[in-house]
């Protein structure tokens, strides 16, 4: 007698969804029902047989998934870096007008100035005391005096000029003082003419030196912005 194959599976799969209701229904002495959900607690899983726990999932119709969500980015957090932008000026020329440097200088940044005193205008042998206030106010006056060597004029920035100075600490009767940006004149040049002019007001000034020799060296200017 030959069994059709459609028959055959239809057993099969009879048989094994029965069975593991079967041998729950009996370790559980609850009444057997091929509808019966079988749960799936440790304590019961104890109880069915290695093969039919593996079956239970399946017959309860639930699969457990581990579920991998790829976050794609959407760009909304992107923003512009002013930092990285290169900029590219046609500096003026130093025979060009004062109006000329000025409108191309204006597009720099003047460099920062951290005094926020009233710059003290005294002419040179006079004698002021030495303190930090006199010295920020003599070097405040400074920067307006020999202001051909800073760039904080816009007309000086028109021309590439960007070069600034920062009073820095008063160490015993020793100015020490900070260069930064660019300068057309060298750099040792500008710090022994701030150096006369500070020296030539308060006479307890001894020294004015630099707070790291480093700022003093070409490659320092060249590569300042």
């Amino acid at each position: 007698m030959t069994i059709p194959m459609g028959l055959l599976t239809i057993l099969l799969s009879t048989i094994l969804g029965f069975f593991p209701v079967y041998a729950y229904s009996f370790v559980s002495r609850q009444p057997c029902s091929t509808s019966t959900a079988i749960p799936s607690s440790a304590n019961n899983l104890k109880k069915v047989p290695l093969f039919y726990r593996a079956m239970i999932p399946v017959l309860n119709g639930s699969f457990e998934r581990n579920v991998v969500t790829l976050h794609m980015s959407d760009w909304a957090d992107f923003a512009y870096d002013d930092e990285d932008e290169v900029l590219d000026i046609d500096f003026a020329d130093e025979n060009d007008s004062q109006e000329e440097k000025a409108l191309v200088g204006i597009a720099l940044q003047a460099p920062e100035v951290f005094f926020d005193g009233n710059p003290i205008v005294i002419p040179q042998g006079s004698s002021l005391p030495l303190s930090v206030e006199n010295v920020e106010g003599v070097l405040a006056a400074c920067r307006m005096e020999i202001e051909t060597m800073f760039g904080y004029s816009a007309e000086n920035r028109g021309v590439g000029i960007t070069g600034g100075v920062d009073f820095v600490e008063l160490d015993g009767p020793t100015v020490v003082v900070a260069l930064k940006g660019r300068f057309w004149h060298t750099r040792p040049m500008v710090l022994a003419r701030v150096g006369a002019y500070i020296m030539g007001r308060i006479p307890e000034v001894v020294d004015v030196e630099i707070n790291d020799p480093y700022e003093l060296t070409d490659e320092a200017n060249n590569s300042a912005a």
